[in-house]
């Protein structure tokens, strides 16, 4: 059987919620690249060893995707290392 790593594309809220909360991640927006007070920044996942909290914002999941989708993006993920485990690799991509 061939070690390879699987990666998946979505737009399913529900789907990303649970594999970043899985993986420790957090929603997050990098500092600075806001417009106006209503308005995230440029979107990121926190995770643990990460940019932290000097580089990043964390941001309520409803904030992160009304950036997400406004932006119509996707979130390619990869679900398993190719030697098995969990990822914390992922993409934000246009749809």
């Amino acid at each position: 059987m061939a070690d390879t790593s699987e990666t998946r594309t979505t737009t399913d809220h529900d789907e990303i919620r649970r594999w970043v909360e899985e993986n420790g991640g957090t929603p997050a927006s990098v500092r600075g690249t806001e417009r106006g007070d209503d308005e995230a920044g440029v979107l990121r996942i926190d995770f643990p060893g990460g940019a932290g909290e000097d580089q990043l914002e964390h941001l309520s999941w409803d904030d992160w995707f009304a950036k997400f989708d406004g932006s119509d993006l996707a979130f390619l993920y990869q679900a398993q290392r190719s030697g098995g485990g969990g990822s914390t690799f992922f993409k934000l991509v246009r749809r």
